[in-house]
């Protein structure tokens, strides 16, 4: 970064406690400070070679940026943090829990309508069964932000079709199931989110290395709770011997934001109602290769006494505009009992009637978008009066 050419005015009048207040995102008080630090070491500046004055030289830069590169700066910084999902409840680009199993802590927004659902297909082997099926499949995920930014409603599952072939003991079968696999109705509710709750580290002035230290509430996660209900219907073939066709399942959902990489870890119980319970736990790994490009990588363990397995996804995500995203994927498992495959791909279409974004005041990252968002409704306002008159 190039210091300012005219070296001799570095420390004019214009720069207030104001600027400085701005430029650092502190108080006036500390603004006050700075500008003190600034005049008691303004002698460096006569050592044009020392290290102090490329320190102050590069400062005053930042001080000298006009307001718009300050507010390109914070539009692009605000980009990457929802590329990346997530620092808030809705977010300006569509927040998917596809292509992988397990849900993000966070809702999608206030009035926002999201769909999510993908075609796959895939093979399982069970040798102790003696049997061989081709199966696909189409799953689905329907999602609305109900009231509360914190609050989500949402109703998922999965429609599967297989084709069944059986080589016992010599005997040979064939047969073909078709019914939906799961339908699961649910809320998730966010209990704690730290990037509402914490507050927001101000830059050390006196240490660079104090401001590389590693920050160890980063490692806090985002917390969520889900609460909701298996609903099956008609003789489904896909349900237990003796199993119900209604039954509790709920879950714990934490999420950590590091950049361009996200963990999603989700502990859930399922089918809580029956004799045999279901405990399942997944960890969802994204890392955002560009604006519109993501990757994956997914480790799902089921643990109960009907069925156990240990599975492996990954895939890839492609956001086309700010509403549409497209996805591809695959699994596989660690065992023969049975073994299976699948690949699959995927659309998450977002219908945005979100208006005005809801954040708790001692919110850091809200209150930029709180900002932001009474800017927004300021224009629509004066766009909806600019209409009017000309009607007249």
């Amino acid at each position: 970064m190039r210091g300012p050419k005219n070296r001799s005015n570095i420390l004019r009048p214009k720069y207030t406690n104001r600027t400085i207040s701005t430029v650092f995102n502190t108080p006036d008080k500390d603004a006050s400070n700075i500008l003190k630090l600034f005049v008691k070491i303004k002698r460096s500046l006569h050592n044009q070679g020392s290290f102090s004055y490329k320190i102050i030289i590069n400062l005053i830069s930042l001080i000298e940026s006009t307001q718009l590169t300050m507010r390109k700066s914070a539009v692009f910084s605000l980009f990457l943090i929802i590329a990346t999902s997530l620092h808030a409840q809705y977010t300006e680009t569509i927040n998917s829990n596809r292509p992988g199993q397990s849900q993000g802590a966070f809702a999608v927004g206030t009035n926002v309508i999201q769909l999510e659902s993908g075609l796959y297909f895939g093979d399982e082997e069970h040798t102790g069964l003696g049997t061989e099926t081709d199966l696909w499949g189409v799953d689905y995920q329907l999602r609305y932000g109900l009231l509360f930014e914190n609050l989500e409603l949402n109703i998922s599952g999965a429609f599967e079709s297989q084709n069944i072939y059986r080589d016992f003991l010599g005997f040979t079968s064939e047969g073909k199931i078709s019914n939906f696999k799961s339908n699961t109705i649910g809320a998730k509710y966010l209990i704690f989110d730290p990037y509402k709750s914490l507050e927001e580290d101000k830059p050390n002035l006196y240490s660079w290395k104090a401001n590389q230290r590693f920050k160890w509430k980063t490692l806090i996660p985002a917390i969520s709770i889900y609460a909701g209900a298996n609903v099956a219907f008609g003789d489904n073939p896909y349900l237990f011997e003796g199993e119900g066709k209604f039954s509790p399942k709920a879950a714990i959902i934490t999420q950590n934001n590091w950049g361009r990489w996200v963990l999603v870890l989700n502990l859930i119980a399922d089918k809580l109602s029956e004799d045999f319970r279901s405990y399942t736990g997944i960890v969802t790994v994204t890392h955002t290769l560009s604006q519109n490009l993501a990757i994956f990588g997914e480790y799902q363990a089921i643990k109960g006494d009907i069925y156990a397995d240990d599975i492996l996804r990954a895939g890839g995500a492609y956001l086309i505009g700010k509403n549409l995203q497209f996805d591809i994927s695959g699994l596989v498992n660690f065992k023969d009992t049975p073994s299976k495959w699948q690949v699959g791909a995927g659309v998450s279409y977002r219908l945005d009637l979100h208006k005005v974004d809801e954040f708790l005041e001692e919110s850091n990252e809200g209150n930029k978008r709180r900002r932001r968002s009474e800017k927004l409704s300021r224009e629509n306002e004066g766009e909806d009066d600019g209409g009017d008159g000309n009607n007249n």
